[in-house]
C-alpha cells in the first residue's frame, strides 16, 4: 500500500511577478513529484522580500499558526532563500523550511538513475549546502542523498554538519569524476560526426511529451521496442539522457535523444551540473522543442527552454516546434505552419508528419547535392 503524500504549507512572495499564479501552480505540482501535497498556500504581495524572513511579520505569526493547527510541518517556498531566512523562518514557526532550489534538487536526486545523473545532482547539491552548513534544510538534503526520506524525517535525520572543507574536497572528487565521463562523452560525440550520423535532439518543458514522442518513434522505426523510455505524467519523470537509433526504410537514420525537460527558474547549480549531459542538444544537427499546446502557459514554457538552453551553452541550431497534446487542446491536427506542427504525439498520422519534417530537415542538403550531382 502505497503511503500517502507528505503534507505541506507553500509559500509565495509576488514582487510584480505577472507569472506569479503559474509559478505558485508550478511549485505545487514540483511538491506533488516529490510525493508532497500543498494542503495550505500562503502569498503576499510585497515590494521585495523581507532580508529576515522572506515574509513579512503578521504573515510570519500567520504560518506558525498554520504550522500548529494543521498536519503539515514542513514549509515550501517559491523562491530561493538565504540561510538566514531559513534558519529565522524555522525559529519562528518550528517547521522544517525547503526552498524551491531545495525542492527541486530533492526530486532529482530522488529520479537520477545512471552513476553520472546521481554525480551531477551530488554535485549541485554539494554546491548548494556549501553556504547553508548551519540550517536543517541541508541536513534534510544530506540525509535524502543517503537514503532517507520525509517520512523518516525526525527518528533517522542525520545531525551531523559537514565542514566547509568537507564539501569542498567532496566537490573536488565529483568535478574530476564528471570530467573523466565527460571525455568519453567527446569521445562519443566525435566518433559520431566522424562518421557522419545525424542527431536529433529533443528539448523542451519537463512533461510536455518528449518521452512520449521518442517511444512513438522507437516503436515505429526503431531497432529494439524494448528501448523505450518511461513515461509518467509528472515533473522530472525522468533524468537521465536517453539515445536511441531511429532506422527508416530507405537506410537513413539518426541518433534520436530525450534531454532533461526544463522548468522555470531551474536553479543555476542544476544547469551547470547537467552541462554535459545537455551537450547532446548542444551537439544536434537539429532540435525538436516539444510544447505543450494544451497549456495556458505555453509562451512561459517556451521562454523558459529557449532560456535554459542559451544559459547552457547551446548555439543557434535548426528547430522544430512541436506543439503537442493536441487533442487535450481540442484542436485541429496534425498540422504545419513552416517549421511549427501541431500533433499528437499518440496519433499515428501526427507521427508520420513530424517524421518526414525531420527527414526533411536533416536530409535536405544530402538530397540537394545528389540532384546536383545528377546533372
Amino acid at each position: 500500500m502505497e503511503n500517502k503524500p507528505t503534507p505541506v504549507i507553500t509559500i509565495g512572495l509576488n514582487v510584480n511577478n505577472s507569472h506569479f499564479d503559474y509559478s505558485m501552480e508550478e511549485l505545487q505540482n514540483l511538491a506533488a513529484a516529490n510525493h508532497m501535497e500543498s494542503i495550505e498556500t500562503v502569498v503576499q504581495k510585497l515590494d521585495h522580500p523581507d532580508a529576515g524572513t522572506y515574509f513579512g511579520k503578521g504573515k510570519i505569526e500567520f504560518l506558525a499558526q498554520l504550522i500548529q493547527t494543521t498536519a503539515a510541518d514542513t514549509i515550501i517556498a517559491n523562491d530561493e532563500l538565504s540561510p538566514s531566512q531559513i534558519r529565522n523562518i524555522e525559529k519562528q514557526t518550528n517547521a522544517t523550511v525547503i526552498d524551491r532550489t531545495g525542492l527541486i534538487l530533492e526530486i532529482f536526486a530522488n529520479r537520477a538513475q545512471t552513476s553520472e545523473a546521481k554525480l551531477q545532482v551530488q554535485m549541485a547539491k554539494l554546491k548548494y549546502q556549501l553556504p547553508r552548513l548551519r540550517t536543517s534544510a541541508s541536513q534534510r538534503l544530506d540525509q535524502q542523498s543517503a537514503g532517507g526520506g520525509l517520512a523518516n524525517r525526525g527518528s533517522g535525520e542525520t545531525k551531523i554538519e559537514l565542514s566547509r572543507r568537507n564539501i569542498e574536497h567532496q566537490i573536488d572528487h565529483v568535478r574530476r569524476e564528471l570530467k573523466e565521463i565527460d571525455k568519453s562523452h567527446q569521445t562519443q560525440s566525435k566518433r559520431r560526426k566522424e562518421s557522419d550520423i545525424k542527431t536529433v535532439a529533443l528539448v523542451g518543458y519537463t512533461n510536455a511529451g518528449k518521452s512520449t514522442i521518442m517511444n512513438q518513434l522507437v516503436k515505429r522505426f526503431g531497432e529494439n521496442e524494448d528501448k523505450r523510455v518511461m513515461v509518467k505524467n509528472m515533473l522530472f519523470a525522468t533524468l537521465d539522457t536517453s539515445v536511441r537509433d531511429i532506422k527508416m526504410a530507405d537506410n537513413k537514420h539518426f541518433l534520436l535523444s530525450d534531454t532533461v525537460g526544463f522548468v522555470s527558474d531551474l536553479p543555476h547549480q542544476l544547469i551547470q551540473a547537467f552541462k554535459s549531459t545537455l551537450a547532446e542538444a548542444a551537439n544536434a544537427d537539429l532540435l525538436i522543442q516539444v510544447v505543450d499546446y494544451s497549456d495556458e502557459n505555453q509562451e512561459l514554457m517556451m521562454q523558459t527552454t529557449e532560456k535554459t538552453l542559451k544559459e547552457i551553452g547551446v548555439p543557434n541550431l535548426p528547430m522544430i516546434k512541436v506543439f503537442n497534446k493536441a487533442d487535450l487542446a481540442g484542436a485541429s491536427f496534425p498540422n504545419r505552419e513552416g517549421n511549427n506542427l501541431i500533433i499528437s504525439a499518440l496519433d499515428s498520422h501526427s507521427i508520420d508528419l513530424l517524421i518526414s519534417v525531420i527527414l526533411e530537415k536533416l536530409f535536405q542538403r544530402l538530397c540537394n547535392q545528389n540532384l546536383f550531382n545528377s546533372f
